[in-house]
């Protein structure tokens, strides 16, 4: 099989590094508009598989002539870039998967190329990162062992294993996201109805081996395209994990418009922006650096089996590969691309158009590639 990475930034690196070391897969192109950055990258990676080309994805026809020469094309750039990867992917027959990005409705712009997909006999798989993304998977594995599903409860979070005030935080991901996921408000269905909540909301304790007491609150697009694959359940949350004190200190900063991005002030008689403001004051202390993360993660899926209730529980936690200086986020995330790029090459995904993960990704067979990469996810029937 023939796969191509689109970005070479740390995911991409980490994707083409993962399809490298498979047997299945022969030739791996990486494309980015940055050579020099690919350069870097591809000395890192060091493989003969590996061939670099330089592509600006936003001209179209460099776009289609790198991405035809693939039997499948992870899309590993900016989020912005999702729709015009999809879009060209269903015009020159290359299946395309990428790690997703709700923000201005992208994966919606994506899912509306269903249609496109058929007719290309190409299979689309946005949303594959930890949430959304591992989370959709392991919701319709669960999903699929129920006769009728009632309840999903999502817990996912990036951490510092040894977490520094006064935030006890480290982004693994732009904090941009990471500004908007506390700002806007939250998608639920809460008593079979979908409500909007505000994020930062409902904060709980939870305890996960290895790890003292922590807590998790509701931020927004976690639930992703659940919504609309599950619009009966009784109960769909999605609430994040962190250190206590952490969502607290959060809010105080939204409560006072400090992390709104249409938000201005005046000052000396200039606009301001203070969500800008406070990016560039916060990011060298949460810069993660050389620190060890985990990716803490639990899934619950509950409903009736042969007239009985059943609830399905899946958790992991991923630390740090030290010896590669590979990021816990990084692993899962590239980890999970790769998976599924492959599983579409191979023909083992076989549906044909644009799937949402949790309807398309074969559970079983994802959680066993998985433990191949040290990653496990414990299932457990409460």
């Amino acid at each position: 099989m023939k796969i191509g990475v689109l970005g070479s930034g740390l995911m991409g690196k980490e994707a083409a590094r993962d399809l490298v070391n498979s047997e299945d897969v022969q030739v791996v192109g990486l494309a980015d508009v940055d050579a020099g950055k690919m350069k870097r990258t591809e000395q890192a990676i060091a493989s003969e598989k590996l061939v670099t080309y330089k592509v600006d994805a936003s001209d179209r026809d460099e776009l289609e002539s790198f991405m035809k020469r693939f039997d499948v094309v992870i899309n590993a750039l900016f989020y912005s870039f999702n729709e015009i990867v999809a879009k060209t992917g269903a015009a020159v027959g290359t299946h395309v998967v990428d790690l997703g990005g709700h923000i201005g409705g992208m994966t919606d712009k994506v899912l509306t190329l269903d249609e496109a997909a058929k007719r290309k006999n190409v299979t689309i798989i946005p949303d594959l990162g930890v949430a959304p993304g591992m989370i959709n998977i392991l919701t319709g594995y669960g999903a699929r062992k129920l006769d009728q599903l009632k309840e999903i409860r999502l817990y996912v979070g990036g951490i510092p294993v040894r977490p520094d005030p006064p935030l006890g935080y480290n982004h693994v991901f732009s904090m941009e996201g990471v500004f908007d996921h506390y700002t806007d408000p939250s998608l639920i269905i809460r008593d079979g109805e979908q409500k909007l909540i505000p994020s930062l909301s409902e904060i709980e304790e939870i305890h996960f081996e290895k790890f003292g007491p922590l807590e998790v609150f509701h931020t927004s697009g976690g639930t992703s395209t659940l919504t609309q694959s599950y619009p009966d359940v009784q109960t769909l949350e999605y609430k994040t994990i962190r250190y206590p004190g952490h969502a607290e200190k959060f809010k105080l900063l939204v409560d006072l418009n400090l992390t709104k991005a249409d938000f201005e002030v005046e000052v000396d008689g200039r606009k301001v922006n203070p969500r800008k403001v406070v990016l560039q004051a916060i990011d060298p202390i949460v810069n993660l650096g050389d620190k060890d993360d985990a990716v803490l993660l639990r899934v619950v899926v509950s409903g009736m089996k042969a007239g009985e209730p059943r609830t399905y529980q899946y958790e992991m936690q991923t630390f740090k590969d030290t010896d590669l200086n590979i990021t816990a986020m990084a692993r899962v995330t590239a980890s999970t691309i790769s998976i599924v790029a492959q599983l579409i090459a191979a023909g083992t995904i076989a549906k044909k158009g644009v799937y949402p993960p949790e309807r398309a990704v074969p559970g079983e067979v994802y959680i066993a590639a998985l433990k191949e990469r040290g990653i496990e996810i414990k299932e457990m029937l409460l």
